[in-house]
C-alpha cells in the first residue's frame, strides 16, 4: 500500500531561528495525525537546526537539492553523504525551477536519483509542463520525457522507493491551480506509464503527488482522486497552521 506524503518546500525562505519556530509549531499542530506522512524541504543553512527540531515528532526533513557526487571539487556543492549524516531523510530532486533557472536536464536529475537511493534517502521527482505544453497539447510527452529520464536504469525495487510530484510549471506560484480532475488525468497517466515501465504492481506501491498551488482551499478535493496521494506544496507550507490544514486534507 502506497504512503499518502504531504510535503512542503520552503525554497529559499527562512533562517534557522524562523525554521525551528515554524517546525515547532507544526508538528504541535499535526501531533495527532497518522497515516500521513510528513516532510518539509528547508534551505541547507537550516538543515542541522531543522532535523534536531523534529525530533520525537511525525516531521521528516528533506533538502532541496543535492549532488549526485560523495565529495569532492564542487564548490558550493552539497552531497548525499553530508545529507544523510545529519539525518535528512528526502531530497526534491528535478524541481521545475531547477530545470529551468539551472538547467538541470534529466541526465543530471537522474544522476541524483541514483545517488540518493544508494545512500537510503527518498528522492522525490518533480515532472511536469510548462504553459505553452499544456496549450499544444504536449502535457503527456512532457511528462512522460520526465518521468523516463528521471528513472532510467533503475530496478523495480529502486523505482518503488522513488516519490513522484506532478508539478504544472504554469500552476507553480501563479495561483491557478489544476482542476481535480485535470491532476488526476495526468496522475492516472503517470502511474500507467510507470506500469508499462515496470510492472502493475510496482506502480501501485509509488506515491505520485500533487505539486501545483496546492492549498488549504483545495488540497482535500484534490488528494481525494484515486491516483493523487498527498502533494509537494510550496507558499502554503510557509505558515504552520496553513499546512496543518493541507496536511489534514489527505486523511
Amino acid at each position: 500500500m502506497r504512503r499518502k506524503i504531504v510535503a512542503g518546500n520552503w525554497k529559499m525562505n527562512k533562517t534557522n531561528a524562523e525554521a525551528v519556530e515554524t517546525l515547532k509549531k507544526l508538528a504541535a499542530n499535526i501531533a495527532d495525525i497518522k497515516g500521513v506522512s510528513v516532510v518539509i524541504g528547508a534551505p541547507f543553512t537550516t538543515l542541522s537546526d531543522a532535523v534536531k527540531a523534529v525530533e520525537g515528532t511525525n516531521v521528516e526533513i528533506a533538502a532541496q537539492n543535492c549532488n549526485p557526487k560523495d565529495s569532492g571539487a564542487y564548490t558550493g556543492e552539497i552531497s548525499p553523504v553530508m545529507l544523510k549524516a545529519i539525518g535528512v531523510n528526502y531530497v526534491i530532486l528535478g524541481h521545475s525551477e531547477r530545470r529551468e533557472y539551472y538547467g538541470e536536464t534529466n541526465e543530471f536529475v537522474n544522476e541524483k536519483v541514483k545517488a540518493c537511493l544508494a545512500h537510503g534517502l527518498t528522492p522525490i521527482l518533480c515532472v511536469g509542463e510548462k504553459l505553452e505544453d499544456r496549450e499544444a497539447g504536449n502535457t503527456e510527452a512532457v511528462v512522460e520525457d520526465h518521468t523516463r529520464g528521471g528513472f532510467a536504469g533503475l530496478t523495480k525495487e529502486e523505482a518503488a522507493k522513488v516519490v513522484v510530484a506532478y508539478e504544472p510549471v504554469w500552476a507553480i506560484g501563479t495561483g491557478k491551480t489544476a482542476t481535480p480532475e485535470q491532476a488526476q488525468e495526468v496522475h492516472a497517466f503517470i502511474r500507467k506509464l510507470l506500469t508499462s515501465m515496470y510492472d502493475a504492481e510496482t506502480a501501485a506501491e509509488i506515491t505520485v503527488q500533487y505539486g501545483g498551488s496546492m492549498n488549504a482551499a483545495n488540497a482535500a478535493e484534490l488528494m481525494a482522486k484515486e491516483d493523487i496521494d498527498g502533494g509537494l506544496v510550496g507558499g502554503a507550507s510557509l505558515d504552520a497552521d496553513t499546512f496543518a490544514i493541507v496536511v489534514k486534507g489527505a486523511l
